[in-house]
């Protein structure tokens, strides 16, 4: 049963959170994102889980910001507040679905199944990968809405696609598809929508199947926070001292011998409690 517009299901050390309120085309609202960041967070301290998806029921990803309050819907001194919280109302960062998701130890993959305009995309962008159906229809919309981009995508988007494709999308602010959201490099694969669930299970065990839960952490937000400082010696410096770190460890030994033995491995390393202490980033 959806409860604040989310349905949480946990199978094979996968979470798979589905955005549902099918009949509003999964229109996001406060109470919707503060649910997907509790859900992530739980998935993220769960050491049963080893990655996550995102998806929509029905024929929509999410179709955006809920406008039902019409055009007081972004006035969080109005009439928007009864869907995104009033403009006093306090926000810390446990609450953010996008802190949420950045944050995560655990692999994140956005499944777009149908429409996803406005937060309906930019809720993906702290993803890890993205695919699509064929399909999809994507918008960065805000300008035309008098918006501007939020959800921290004018951090995200540049980083994913470039600043060049991230300004046409989000200046034009028109609609377009999944084969040009692919050629842009805003999602690596566009698959048959009977197909994109199952792609998503099989992108999800390759990042559990044979890995260690401590170094998937760890690389994730390495790669996120470190890849566009102005030099590689912020990196040479985490990475250092990790591998110093971790080289004596459980894991290391586990993951070498697995190999010289021809075996698959079997971690014993939990990023719930064995991350190296001096890790800041959580």
């Amino acid at each position: 049963m959806a409860q604040d517009g989310l349905t949480v299901s946990n199978e094979a050390g996968v979470m798979t959170i589905t955005l549902d309120r099918p009949e509003k085309l999964n229109a996001y609202t406060d109470a919707m994102g503060r649910a997907l960041a509790r859900a992530v967070r739980a998935a993220s301290d769960d050491d049963a889980i080893r990655a996550i998806i995102i998806t929509g029921a029905g024929r929509a990803f999410c179709a955006g910001a809920d406008v039902s309050a019409g055009a007081e819907s972004f006035d969080m001194a109005g009439e928007g507040a009864g869907n995104f919280g009033g403009r006093d109302e306090r926000r810390g960062k446990q609450d953010s679905f996008i802190h949420a998701l950045f944050e995560s130890k655990k692999p994140i993959i956005a499944a777009i199944n149908g429409p996803a305009v406005g937060v309906g995309i930019t809720l993906t962008l702290p993803c890890d990968v993205r695919i699509a159906a064929e399909g999809a229809r994507i918008g960065f919309v805000f300008a035309r809405r008098g918006l501007v981009p939020e959800a921290g995508s004018a951090w995200f988007l540049p980083r994913l696609v470039g600043l060049p494709q991230a300004l046409r999308w989000c200046l034009s602010g028109r609609i377009f598809d999944a084969a040009e959201a692919l050629a842009g490099g805003l999602v690596s694969e566009v698959v048959p929508p009977d197909e994109l669930l199952p792609r998503a299970r099989a992108i999800a065990a390759e990042f559990s199947d044979g890995t260690a839960p401590v170094a998937i952490a760890l690389a994730r937000a390495m790669l996120w926070r470190l890849g566009s400082t102005a030099s590689p010696e912020d990196a040479l410096a985490v990475d250092a001292a990790w591998n110093i770190a971790l080289g004596g460890g459980p894991d290391v030994k586990e993951g070498v011998a697995a190999f010289l033995e021809k075996r698959s491995p079997s971690f014993p390393g939990k990023a719930s409690a064995d991350l190296p202490h001096d890790v800041k980033w959580w």
